[in-house]
């Protein structure tokens, strides 16, 4: 199966056993300033596995889009991507184990037709410690179902991951694993789960792709080895506990969170570990080839790094991201020009992007509209962009020229500088250097990598990206700047018209940011008058209400707001801020929640709304930042 067709059959199966397609979320997450980036297919569902009532139901499935930023660095290996679909299929308090775990093998097995003797298991071995049972139910189903293939499927205790490589795995095919493998929380194992949380055991499935041990990881391979023997193709999350001061106790309803790579799911179908052969990226392998006249075998790191840096790059612009030097421009920025300077390698030097984005779209246009719908605006924001960076590099050489001037060394902080700041490739600072006759420090690559360790560590600490379940905030705070976000918003287009529609936001505990369409700076007079509007707003005490409504209607006859890419179910929560007594409400906009009872709570410690900062974001986007004080 190619990878489309088993995207397509995964959301075919689960939708004739009762679940929902839902529409995949925004690669920027709206209103969770937590992370920079969807992360994890589940994310999104947060609030709703939190206990908070879906409005397409109890039974979900979608495949998300995800960007994990953290993993630029190991891209070019044969299974990291940036860029990457999880297939999620999810239960809020209906099904359990004995459905879930069936349902999934079969879809394995019978549907995308995986070998199940390459199939391996994985299960929670319970923790005495919080009296939490080993997970023997879900052990003895899939014992079960192997064993309806001819397989035994022996059980086998591992415990964690370092006696895995101590014990190897024997003859087993279902090993059990603590809580830093098999537990799941938003914060990780047992005893780091929050209090009030939910969390559960989780079963995962592995594939064998049957490559040799590299014992360099540990002198035994067992499933959860990094040697890549072993990859990870499914997971089952059954959320089961409630977190407590004492321990913790059964939920009443629980709730299963299944995630899937679809990238490495395609992999095992055509059981090659080497990601980069699957249907979504071979073709952009090829027109890479074709481009630079030389093999993917001998440039192999070079190719799978342009194509999954354009493949990300390419999503994020069709989801409205543009280049800049901040968040989540900063990171298309990074993918992009890391993409172009392996290009340089390749002998590519000009027009990679208007050749190779074409091939992306066609590979995702029938089965994401919004891709074939913004295919000629992503193809101008991503060329442009390598026209600047090209002209950049230019630039680098004539740093270079500067920092070389009276030297006859060359050194890891100028080499570092060269390509962090001016986005020079390292090859071409030590090409012209050897083109100069200037030597190279003893240290310079020890040098540089520690800078880029240092740069690395800032990044992470920015993006704080790897996802833990993180539910960008339900306090108080959260829920008054959210109810806030509402008013201005509609302050906004009373005070500069109906063109103004939401382009994102950010929402802490501190402040909201929200970004808008509009051509120009606003005013101080603008600005004070949407100030003025807000706190009228906030001292009327509107009520703050919801209801649920088809989509459509909601659209086409409330005449509700929304936020611009925004995809919704057939059924959205609508929120409504109206005064007592008013036929009309003040504010009416389609979202998810968390909000006040009643806009007088904003002025709780006699607080006002004022604006702080209104800035450009990108062309035609302004930029607000606002406070209660």
């Amino acid at each position: 199966m190619t990878a489309q067709e088993v995207r397509k059959a995964y959301l075919d199966f689960f939708e004739k056993r009762g679940h929902k397609v839902i529409p995949r979320a925004l690669l920027v997450p709206q209103n969770d300033p937590t992370t920079l980036f969807i992360s994890a297919g589940m994310q999104p569902l947060i609030p709703y596995l939190l206990g908070e009532p879906h409005p397409d139901g109890e039974r979900l499935v979608n495949s998300q889009t995800c960007l994990r930023a953290q993993d630029i660095e190991d891209v070019g290996d044969n299974r990291h991507t940036t860029f990457f679909e999880m297939l999620g299929n999810w239960s809020l308090g209906d099904y359990f184990k004995e459905e879930e775990i069936p349902w999934l093998f079969e879809f394995l097995t019978d549907v995308v037709g995986l070998d199940p003797e390459k199939l391996y298991v994985t299960c929670y071995i319970g923790n005495k410690e919080f009296d939490i049972p080993k997970d023997d139910v879900a052990a003895e189903l899939w014992a079960g179902l192997f064993s309806k293939k001819g397989i035994d499927a022996t059980k086998f205790e591992i415990g964690s991951e370092a006696d895995g490589y101590a014990k190897g795995m024997g003859d087993g095919r279902i090993f059990f694993y603590d809580g830093k493998k098999n537990w799941w929380s938003r914060a990780g194992d047992e005893a780091s789960t929050p209090i009030g949380d939910p969390s559960g055991p989780d079963t995962e499935v592995f594939y064998d792709f049957g490559t040799p041990h590299d014992e360099k990881w540990g002198k035994f391979c067992h499933p959860n080895c990094d040697c890549g023997r072993f990859v990870e193709i499914a997971n089952s999350v059954f959320m089961a506990y409630k977190r407590t001061n004492s321990g913790f106790e059964p939920l009443a309803k629980p709730n299963v969170d299944f995630g899937g790579g679809l990238e490495r799911i395609a992999s095992a179908a055509i059981d090659s570990s080497d990601f980069f052969r699957i249907s979504l990226l071979q073709p952009i392998i090829t027109k890479l080839e074709n481009l630079s006249g030389k093999n993917y075998d001998s440039h192999t790191e070079s190719m799978r790094v342009i194509a999954d840096h354009l493949r990300a790059a390419t999503f994020l612009a069709v989801d409205g991201v543009v280049p800049s030097n901040k968040e989540q421009g900063y990171v298309m920025r990074r993918l992009l020009r890391r993409a172009i300077r392996f290009a340089f390698e390749l002998g590519v030097e000009q027009n990679l992007c208007d050749q190779v984005i074409p091939i992306i779209a066609d590979l995702y246009n029938d089965d994401y509209p919004e891709v074939a719908s913004s295919r000629d605006k992503v193809i101008e924001v991503i060329t442009h962009e390598e026209k600047i960076f090209r002209q950049t590099l230019r630039q680098g050489l004539k740093e270079f020229e500067k920092q070389v001037a009276t030297k006859t060394e060359l050194e890891g902080e100028e080499l570092f500088k060269l390509y962090d700041t001016y986005g020079f490739p390292t090859e071409l600072s030590k090409e012209e250097a050897y083109k100069r006759d200037i030597s190279l420090a003893n240290n310079i690559d020890e040098v540089f990598e520690q800078k880029m360790k240092e740069q690395r560590d800032r990044s992470r600490t920015a993006v704080k990206g790897e996802f833990k379940g993180g539910l960008g905030g339900h306090t108080e705070q959260h829920k008054k700047y959210h109810t806030a976000t509402h008013l201005m918003y509609q302050a906004l287009r009373d005070v500069l018209g109906d063109h103004v529609i939401q382009h994102g936001s950010n929402i802490t505990e501190e402040r909201l940011r929200f970004d808008f369409s509009h051509p120009e700076k606003m005013t101080p007079e603008q600005i004070k008058r949407v100030e003025d509007i807000v706190n009228e707003q906030i001292d009327k005490d509107l009520k703050v209400t919801f209801e649920e409504h088809p989509t459509q209607q909601a659209i086409n006859e409330l005449h509700v707001l929304g936020a611009f890419g925004d995809r919704y179910g057939d059924i959205v929560k609508v929120y409504r801020m109206q005064a007592e007594g008013s036929d009309k409400p003040f504010s009416l906009e389609i979202c998810g929640g968390p909000h006040v009872d009643h806009t007088g709570q904003l002025a709780e410690g006699n607080k006002h709304f004022k604006i702080l900062k209104e800035e450009s974001s990108s062309a035609g986007i302004r930029r607000i930042k606002a406070v209660l004080q």
